[in-house]
């Protein structure tokens, strides 16, 4: 004779072997409240998104510029920053569309400082519920300031704590392949640029942008913080990001060409930013204003695929490693890649936004 009762298998030893603790997190909807949207952060916000779409449907002739430190470690830097790159904005903003670079999360080959959110103390204290809230108040000040602003989408929970503060997104060579990065894509408010693989593959990117462009279901959370199946509509603002590939760039003319035959085959909007740091600059920040000027040049000669860039830059060149006390780091200095300095930032952005101001009324169609 069998019992009808279900058979309970103790849970010792079977699940969650390598799992130490489950720490509580507050829910998006928590984590909103404590750091509000601003209605001037949102108008920034929304006004931004706008113009990116514009760009990308050929409504704007402007080339946008995603702006700004590898990574956020340091707010009161970054602020520093975020104002000064808002005064430039306003000054170029007949050729140029500035977007500051926000990053918080750092994809890793092994192991290494994870980010803001991670890790925000840089001690390996791993104060998550610390680094998420931080995380949104430095967006909301950067939107205040009256800068939209982009970041690389890697947790897929992240979006719901700080997505209503992001103008851009970014999915990185390391993930672009990933199913989970391109369902999440599909759902985001932003346009998303989707990086090239680490190994130069613009397919993976192609493929990223026609699977993001597509309802999607999948299971993530709510705002309350519960498990959902979040169903979606597709995101049409999708686009390649060329970061090189193997230790070589692939920002030249027939590199580009390539894209373009590669997303018109796909039936896809020809549309292409090159990011000038990471193998395209063989990770030499300075060669950043080389692989800008390049870009530019092809524009004043007619290209009109390319529609934005990625500049690593920062209030300090170079990048330093992380102390065993944070509160000897170098102000405004990177702790992840090098980066160019402030007056080169300024210098590269002035001579891009003097060409581009040339061939605005041939990049209006």
């Amino acid at each position: 004779m069998t019992s009808s009762a279900p058979n309970h298998v103790a849970a010792t030893g079977i699940e969650n072997v390598n799992v130490t603790d489950f720490d509580p997190m507050p829910s998006p909807e928590e984590t909103h409240a404590r750091v509000p949207l601003s209605e001037p952060a949102a108008r920034v916000v929304m006004r931004g998104r706008e113009a990116l779409r514009d760009i990308l449907d050929r409504q704007d002739p402007r080339l946008f510029a995603v702006v700004g430190p590898c990574s956020i470690h340091d707010p009161a830097a970054g602020l520093d920053y975020a104002r000064r790159l808002k005064k430039l904005a306003d000054e170029l903003a007949d050729a140029l569309l500035l977007v500051m670079r926000v990053y918080f999360e750092k994809p890793r080959t092994t192991t290494g400082w994870k980010g803001f959110i991670n890790d925000p103390d840089m001690d390996d204290s791993f104060n998550v519920a610390k680094g998420m809230e931080l995380a949104r108040k430095f967006l909301r000040d950067v939107a205040e300031i009256g800068l939209p602003a982009g970041t690389e989408a890697l947790d897929p929970i992240s979006p719901q704590y700080l997505g209503d503060l992001v103008a851009w997104t970014a999915i990185g060579a390391r993930t672009s392949e990933s199913q989970t990065h391109r369902e999440m894509a599909s759902g985001l408010s932003t346009p998303v640029g989707f990086k090239n693989g680490t190994n130069g593959d613009v397919g993976i990117a192609v493929n990223a942008i026609l699977s993001a462009s597509r309802p999607h279901s999948f299971l993530g959370i709510s705002g309350e913080g519960r498990t959902a199946i979040v169903r979606t509509r597709g995101n049409r603002h999708g686009h390649v990001v060329l970061r090189g590939g193997d230790g070589r760039p692939n920002y030249d003319t027939v590199s580009v060409r390539i894209a373009e035959q590669a997303l018109t085959k796909a039936g896809l909007p020809a549309n292409i930013v090159v990011d000038c740091s990471h193998a395209n600059s063989y990770k030499d920040p300075e060669l950043q204003a080389l692989v800008l000027s390049d870009v530019v040049n092809q524009i004043r000669y007619g290209n009109t695929s390319l529609v934005g860039v990625m500049i690593e830059s920062n209030l300090v060149g170079g990048n330093q490693p992380i102390p065993k006390n944070p509160a000897l780091l170098r102000y405004g200095c990177s702790v992840t890649d090098a980066c160019v300095d402030w007056d080169t930032t300024e210098r590269m952005l002035r001579d891009a936004a003097a060409v581009l101001r040339a061939v605005r009324p041939q990049r209006i169609q």
